[in-house]
């Protein structure tokens, strides 16, 4: 067979995904270890770059220098074979929902509630920041650089761009019925794909920096915190309540009750998902605003916070007191650990043009926010899951919102969900805005 001249060899050092999980967690191990350490540089260290993003740069780190990778090319027996790491599946289909059933179960529903409309506000202003944020970050390059925006028909900058709006409100569902609706040219999707991963991924890392300031951003956004400090407290008032010395037990009881609903979520988001592409004409059109319902991700995501809530409810959540949360931290660690893999810090110099649009794009979305938390007095734990209930989607805010603390992780499900529901939406909004601007500039 003739070899496809258009690919390159890209295999890294480690391709085996046992080997990189292992590099992953040794990973993990060393971050954990050093932050325990008391004096000297590790701890002045920490208390600049927090725990959670060094988890999460240092595989990048790897992936960025080809000793690890997520996807990459090898040449075998003359042809090009595309090869894809199953870790982040894994950890997104396995271990994310099993965090989410761990550290939901000991919720206090009330005092979610108690939150007020805040996170709300905060999350809708985030989705407002990217509808808007795309058509102003497109007419901003356009002016400066031409060249970078050209295109017409399905080439059109405008129709990839409308890929990102609904990546960055909705997720991956809302992603496809962007493509599918504008038809953008699929062989040049493929950037649009890393503006996705570089940009979003990067300001993950910028809010997970925010985190152990938090205190300090609330008193300039002079933020009322005590309705976020009630429910800490009320969990960890209950945790301490039911603390024991867990015992093999506990631990095997509590693992299988989690990975019994994890297979229940996933068997229900299996059929539900079928179910409404088969039966539901507006809900299997991916072009329809409602696509977002079929994907079988967000009913799994869905149905195990149901589980975890329905647990909060019975003698289960009892199983806090054995570290239920501190498994499912465990779980969320490995998480990030793995979307950090999905980070080549590489990429920024190979098409320098639409990260910039990307980087503006993300920045008026920011801006955006901090003005409304500085109105409103919102806290940074409503900007930050707020932004990544929307950029992020169910994979990354609820590992925002457990940075703050394990008891406000389903915060970020419940606004990731919502996220899912209105992403198609908004994101057609931004995409018709976007197309406004390219006839505007002469560029469709």
């Amino acid at each position: 067979m003739e070899p496809n001249y258009n690919l390159t060899d890209t295999t890294p050092v480690f391709t085996n995904d046992i080997i990189v999980f292992g590099l992953l967690m040794g990973l993990l191990a060393f971050v954990f270890y050093t932050n325990s350490l008391k004096g000297g540089f590790w701890e002045k260290f920490y208390k600049i770059v927090p725990a959670l993003l060094l988890a999460y740069l240092l595989p990048a780190i790897l992936t960025s220098t080809h000793i690890i990778a997520t996807d990459w090319v090898s040449y075998e027996n003359g042809q090009y074979i595309k090869h894809t790491s199953q870790l982040y599946y894994i950890a997104s289909r396995l271990l994310l929902p099993a965090s989410l059933i761990l550290m939901t179960l000991s919720i206090d529903l009330k005092a979610v509630f108690k939150l007020g409309p805040k996170a709300l506000i905060m999350f809708f202003t985030g989705t407002l920041g990217i509808v808007i944020g795309g058509p102003i970050a497109l007419y901003i390059v356009g002016s400066l650089s031409p060249e970078t925006v050209a295109g017409t028909g399905h080439d059109a900058l405008w129709r990839g761009l409308s890929t990102l709006a609904g990546s960055w409100i909705g997720g991956g569902a809302n992603q496809a019925a962007m493509l599918e609706i504008f038809q953008y040219n699929p062989k040049k999707y493929g950037a649009t794909v890393l503006v996705d991963i570089f940009v979003a991924n990067l300001w993950m890392a910028i809010l997970l920096l925010g985190i152990p300031r938090a205190q300090k951003i609330d008193r300039w956004l002079k933020a009322d915190t005590s309705a976020i400090e009630e429910l800490k407290q009320k969990v960890t008032a209950f945790a301490k309540k039911v603390e024991r010395i867990p015992t093999l037990t506990d631990y095997m009881v509590m693992l299988g009750i989690t990975f019994l609903a994890v297979a229940l979520s996933f068997f229900g988001a299996q059929h539900i998902s079928r179910f409404l592409n088969e039966q539901v004409a507006f809900i299997a059109d991916k072009s329809s605003a409602f696509s977002s319902f079929g994907s079988q991700f967000f009913w799994l995501i869905s149905l195990a916070t149901i589980f975890g809530i329905t647990f909060s409810f019975t003698k289960i959540k009892n199983y806090e007191g054995a570290g239920a949360s501190k498994i499912g931290s465990i779980f969320i660690y490995i998480l990030v650990a793995t979307i950090g893999m999905k980070m080549d810090l590489s990429e920024i110099l190979k098409n320098p043009g639409l990260i910039f649009i990307g980087l503006i794009w993300m920045t008026i979305h920011a801006i955006l926010l901090i003005i409304v938390a500085k109105l409103i007095r919102a806290p940074y734990f409503f900007l930050a899951v707020g932004s990544q209930a929307n950029v992020g989607g169910a994979a990354s805010a609820p590992v925002v919102a457990a940075a703050f603390h394990p008891s406000l992780a389903s915060v970020g499900v419940m606004l990731a969900v919502v996220g899912y529901v209105v992403g198609t939406l908004a994101a057609l909004g931004g995409a018709i805005l976007m197309q406004m601007v390219s006839k505007l500039m002469g560029i469709i």
